[in-house]
């Protein structure tokens, strides 16, 4: 039987009887028809198996962190020293000692383009690989990716670290079954709990059955009565909170505390450290796209103070995480970004900091079939525009799919039954692969 989705085709109902017959009951061909799915998504995956998006909003300076210009006029350069790293001839922001020493493992890409110097406009850029259209709500990455090879393991395909962090972040034009699963606390507080994944006190096992059956006939009575995309979704994520509630280990991937403490101190005991760790242990557990931000870039008065605010944790937790994927023998199977929605200008301003310039900005790659070591495209000598392999946003966000084993030119059906790609006009960086 041919399977093109998460539900059971109709016509797959009409056998029921038959498979009665040669003696499966209901339940074990719904338990094939699960089996045969799972191959399904499996089979379109790409090198990379997961996603972890780390964004920094505000816009994250590139002189300052990954491109910087030692040899250029002081107003370019800025008020910051630049160190060495593990690869000959690669230099970061001083700041970075611990990425400093995982170069090797990561690529850096310093020729990112585009023309949008808004925040909202740049953030919708790197969240969905379109340009913002007033016409259409365009989806993010993980919405596609959720959308296209759906849950692992009882666990969500999309999960956002701690909120689902802008509206770019959402669905778009898709089924809001798509959403992100939203964890409600983040997980540096000291009381974290991920929201509903545990049961209300007073209710075991048997009565959560109990509650079960109860809802599933009131949702069959309205879904015979009514069609929308609203009822459908909330029948998605009930099924999906049911899977998770009920498989003990679905619940443990999202508990921090099970972590080693030399391992949670290694990542370091704070905002960038606790996210960064659950992003790893729900990639570890099977979620496909994590999407989680760090701190507020948005530098424009005394950059040199708001980075040495902002970088040292990161620093430390970012390292750490590449280093701990590696180790476990998942980073060439998880995709790992760094980004921004643009960068900063080229010369500092009259407060001692830079301004919005979406001209030239760097990313940063890891794992998932990305070329280890290496610097991609550059920055002229003020990094004001690009040099060398300029790389526009559709470009980094087909190859991101194509590693992933999803084709970007791909139609997707939008409302109105338009088919839209799910990027325009996108190529594959082949160079950025391994």
């Amino acid at each position: 039987m041919r399977c093109k989705g998460n539900l059971v085709s109709r016509r797959g109902f009409m056998h029921v009887g038959f498979i009665g017959g040669i003696g499966l009951t209901l339940t074990d061909y719904l338990r094939m028809q699960a089996r045969a799915e799972q191959k399904f998504y499996e089979s379109k995956e790409g090198t990379a198996k997961s996603v972890i998006f780390i964004f920094m909003p505000g816009g994250m300076c590139h002189q300052e962190t990954f491109d910087p210009k030692p040899y250029a006029p002081v107003e370019y350069r800025g008020p910051m020293g630049s160190i060495a790293t593990n690869v000959e001839g690669v230099r970061i922001n001083e700041t970075w000692p611990q990425t400093a020493q995982i170069v090797d493992k990561i690529a850096i890409c310093r020729s990112m383009s585009h023309g949008e110097a808004a925040h909202e406009r740049g953030t919708h850029n790197m969240f969905t690989g379109y340009r913002p259209s007033p016409a259409l709500q365009f989806p993010s990455m993980g919405s596609v990716v959720a959308h296209e090879f759906g849950p692992r393991h009882n666990l969500p395909p999309y999960v956002c670290i701690p909120n689902q962090p802008n509206e770019f972040a959402g669905t778009g034009y898709l089924s809001s079954s798509y959403a992100g699963f939203s964890l409600g606390s983040d997980p540096a507080s000291g009381n974290f709990q991920v929201r509903d994944l545990k049961l209300p006190d007073g209710v075991d096992d048997s009565r959560f059955v109990t509650r079960r059956r109860i809802l599933d006939t009131v949702n069959g009575y309205f879904a015979a009565r009514e069609k929308a995309d609203s009822l459908d979704a909330v029948d998605s994520f009930y099924q999906r909170a049911y899977a998770m509630i009920s498989s003990e280990k679905a619940r443990e991937a999202f508990d921090i505390n099970k972590e080693d403490d030399k391992v949670r101190d290694e990542y370091g005991r704070n905002t960038a450290g606790a996210r960064l760790l659950l992003a790893r242990r729900l990639v570890e557990s099977g979620v496909r796209f994590v999407t989680t931000t760090y701190g507020g870039w948005d530098m424009h008065d005394n950059i040199a103070n708001g980075i040495k605010s902002q970088v040292p944790a990161f620093d430390q937790a970012f390292a750490t995480l590449i280093r701990d994927l590696d180790r476990r023998g998942l980073l060439d199977s998880t995709l790992v970004c760094i980004a921004s929605e643009f960068g900063r200008t080229p010369k500092i301003n009259g407060t001692a900091g830079r301004d919005h310039w979406p001209k030239v900005f760097s990313v940063v790659m890891a794992g998932g079939g990305i070329k280890r070591g290496i610097v991609y495209g550059s920055s002229d000598s003020t990094a004001s525009e690009p040099d060398e392999n300029e790389l526009s946003v559709m470009d980094w966000a087909t190859t991101i799919y194509h590693c992933l084993g999803i084709n970007a030119d791909k139609e997707l059906m939008a409302p109105g039954d338009r088919p839209i790609e799910i990027v325009d006009g996108g190529k594959v960086r082949q160079a950025l692969l391994v």
